[in-house]
């Protein structure tokens, strides 16, 4: 076994040790969830008929007022501040994380402070200080107020993220990259956009789709602002059906699907571009007289459409 870089690697004894300590953690873990099951099962959350208006055992026992009033509405909503907190943390990082890169000190300074002042506060505290700020000043409509908040606290926060996603991958590029651009007579500007940038989105989309999917999930937030969101309807299912529980559990499983998909998403579009590029090996021609080996060959795997 190969020496760790930070400690030495384990004994026996040191191995047998973390052995143990997994077993007693996982035994901990396991009596707590029971615990907690025999609890809810004394609530009466776990019964049945609790269970019924979500997955019924036929038609007649789901109750439909409870997916169509609340469940639904619940995750178009989630879905619809997702959707535009995407498209707007998407430009904003194209525009911020471009002007960070900018020979102009100005700007390279001003877009600096504000990438790193949103990275750096926390998503929920943008989110409340958005949502009394559109409130007192009506900016909106009171309905609009609570999306507002939720679509401005992920768009500064993600888009941030973005920003610097962009330009680590514009880093990471070889030099010789804009070299080249400046040597067929591009300017520094023309060299980033038409050059640096394609090659950095396309290295980075991976990672930018991942951070797409905790966008989604962020959503979840817009409950302590009174957003409508799906989290927020399990209260309500919670007060209406008395089953608590039963909709959390319920409500979880849908995130979990939706986050599910799209992580899946995200491993695909990163094995589609680790496939790009690859060169395959081939040999030209024949086997000659005498037994000659012909030359081998390296040829580029043709590149998918998208």
């Amino acid at each position: 076994m190969t020496d760790s870089i930070l400690f030495d690697a384990p004994g026996p004894r040191a191995r047998a040790r973390h052995r143990i300590g997994g077993v007693v953690g996982g035994l901990v873990v396991l009596a707590f969830l029971a615990f907690a099951l025999w609890k809810l099962g004394e609530k009466g959350q776990l019964q049945a008929d609790k269970w019924k208006p979500f997955i019924g055992v036929s038609v007649n026992d789901i109750d439909a007022n409870l997916w169509v009033d609340y469940i639904v509405p619940g995750l178009l909503n989630t879905l619809k501040a997702a959707a535009i907190s995407i498209v707007l943390a998407l430009v904003f990082g194209l525009v911020f994380g471009i002007s960070r890169m900018s020979h102009v000190a100005v700007v390279r300074w001003v877009c600096t402070v504000v990438i790193e002042l949103f990275r750096s506060v926390p998503v929920l505290v943008m989110m409340i200080a958005a949502f009394y700020y559109f409130s007192f000043n009506n900016v909106f409509v009171s309905d609009v107020n609570a999306l507002a908040a939720v679509v401005t606290g992920l768009t500064l926060y993600n888009g941030s993220v973005v920003a610097e996603l962009l330009r680590s991958g514009v880093a990471s590029l070889p030099r010789g990259q804009s070299e080249a651009g400046l040597t067929i007579g591009l300017t520094s500007g023309q060299t980033l956009r038409q050059i640096e940038l394609p090659q950095a989105v396309t290295a980075m989309l991976p990672a930018l789709v991942g951070q797409l999917v905790v966008v989604l999930k962020d959503t979840a937030l817009g409950q302590i602002i009174t957003y409508p969101e799906l989290l927020n309807t399990y209260q309500q299912i919670g007060s209406t059906w008395s089953n608590i529980v039963p909709a959390m559990f319920v409500i979880a499983l849908i995130f979990i699907g939706i986050n599910y998909t799209l992580s899946v998403v995200a491993g695909r579009v990163e094995r589609r571009l680790r496939g790009r590029g690859r060169a395959t090996v081939k040999r030209v021609g024949g086997v000659g007289g005498g037994g000659a080996v012909p030359p081998l060959v390296l040829e580029r795997a043709p590149t998918r459409s998208a």
